[in-house]
């Protein structure tokens, strides 16, 4: 009998929980729905390091706005 899909939801957002937990220990700043977006465009082909080098080249082009203090 094949899992039933709410388990395999489940089972990706674990996935994603922990690796949003690698991800804030290794500093990427890269929030939960972004490190989804990662991870779908490796499992369909994308090479992860030329990923990475889009990543870091994009916040350069883009940086985030810095919160002003009060």
């Amino acid at each position: 009998m094949p899992p039933e899909p709410v388990d395999k939801r489940q089972a990706a957002r674990e996935v994603i929980d922990i690796l949003h937990e690698i991800a804030t220990l290794l500093n990427t700043h890269l929030n939960r729905q972004q490190l989804s977006y990662c991870v779908s465009l490796i499992e369909n082909g994308v090479n992860p390091e030329a990923l990475a080098k889009v990543i870091k080249e994009l916040r350069i082009q883009y940086p985030e706005p810095e919160e002003e203090e009060a």
